[in-house]
């Protein structure tokens, strides 16, 4: 039996025997081979080449009036109806019935004054009105007494009945019963102006709004001391202050040197900063017959042929002066390219889109010019940057630097 375990140990040289590391040596080989490959790909796809350098340009919005525009100039949006609305007279603010934002109406009461004083004065006036009107009905009592006897002792002294004495008293009596009227007539007059100007007194302890407006700033509050100077310490001169909406003018400064190319009535086309996807139409309203020394301008305004209610004053404004109106469909921007970034391939014209370092080659459809440039209508949007003049070895992929100027 020990024998027998013995023999189990022989090696058998017959057998065939591989080793492990011959194994792996195909797959290494094929391995290597892939990578070779991939290589030469990327390299001839610009991989691991060096970054060329190029011009670029970038893909924009343009105005049709952009191609048109013979001046362009800076200024603000300005109200031309602005008011600091005060108040006549020196009184303490009881109410305020506004605050910034609010609309009003030509005569729509702002602001309450305290005013006891003025109602006081006025009840007072009404009362000598009520007076004096009694007073001329007395004396018109007295004046139809006065006359019927001055009637009956002229006719008795004719039949001799009455003395001379007894007539020229009733004459006298009769005169001044009639200047008695006219004097309480003048009376009655100046009751009624009196009253009047009790009343205009008392309007002035309220605020009124002179026109139709927007408040843009509050100035005083409920306790506030307001006087029409307002030179007294803490004192508010004025309430609220106010402008027209309606009003609203962009004053541009143009330079002198090029004042001869903008006149009254000439279309403009008005961009906010505000609203910078937005072009306003604008005509220019007048030119300001004085100039800047200091700054070698003169001031032009221009008006919005329509109003819109995001347009608020001291707004920063661009206003470009046409040589002819905006007309129809000519009032959305279009997506524009610089004509020299097109080039020809495969018989389709296409543009080089710069992402990342890379250029990726875009099929670009236009349709027609729009000044200098070339109106796209797809392959490119705005904002994309472009290869100028491309190289004819560009490619996708290719690697591209900013040429230095």
């Amino acid at each position: 039996m020990a024998a027998d375990d013995l023999s189990r140990l022989t090696i058998d040289k017959s057998a065939k025997t591989v080793r492990p590391g011959l194994r792996k040596k195909p797959m290494l080989v094929i391995g290597g081979a892939a990578l070779l490959v991939l290589a030469a790909a990327l390299y001839a796809m610009g991989v691991f080449g060096t970054a060329q350098p190029v011009e670029t340009a970038t893909v924009s919005l343009t105005y049709p009036s952009q191609s048109f525009t013979v001046l362009n100039a800076s200024g603000y949006v300005v109200a031309q109806r602005r008011a600091a609305v005060a108040s006549k007279i020196t009184a303490q603010l009881l109410e305020i019935h506004v605050e910034e934002g609010t609309r009003v109406k030509k005569g729509d009461v702002i602001a309450r004054l305290e005013g006891a004083d003025a109602a006081a004065a006025r009840d007072q006036a009404r009362a000598n009105l009520d007076v004096a009107r009694y007073t001329l009905e007395q004396a018109r009592a007295e004046l139809e007494d006065a006359r019927a006897a001055y009637e009956r002792e002229k006719g008795l002294l004719t039949q001799e009945y009455t003395t001379k004495a007894a007539f020229d008293s009733a004459e006298a009596r009769f005169r001044k019963a009639v200047a008695g009227v006219a004097g309480a007539q003048s009376a009655l007059k100046a009751a009624e102006a009196a009253l009047e100007a009790a009343k205009v007194n008392l309007e002035y302890t309220l605020v009124r709004a002179p026109f139709d407006a927007v408040v843009l700033t509050k100035n005083a509050d409920i306790g506030d001391i307001v006087t029409p100077l307002g030179a007294a310490a803490n004192a508010k001169a004025a309430v609220v202050t106010i402008a027209d909406m309606q009003s609203l003018q962009v004053e541009a400064d143009v330079s002198e040197s090029n004042l001869e190319q903008v006149k009254a009535g000439q279309p403009c086309e008005i961009q906010l900063d505000a609203l910078p996807d937005r072009r306003f139409r604008g005509v220019v309203h007048m030119v300001i017959p004085t100039a800047d020394r200091t700054k070698a301008t003169v001031m032009v305004k221009v008006r919005f042929v329509e109003m819109d209610p995001r347009v608020l004053p001291e707004m920063s404004a661009k206003v470009a002066f046409l040589s002819k109106p905006v007309g129809p469909g000519e009032e959305s921007p279009r997506t524009t390219i610089n004509p020299a970034a097109l080039a020809e391939r495969n018989g389709k014209t296409v543009a080089f889109v710069i992402r990342e370092g890379r250029v990726q080659e875009q099929e670009v459809t236009t349709d027609g010019k729009l000044g200098d440039l070339l109106v796209v209508t797809g392959g490119v949007k705005p904002g994309d940057r472009v290869v100028l003049n491309p190289p004819g070895g560009l490619k996708t992929g290719s690697r591209v630097k900013q040429a230095e100027k």
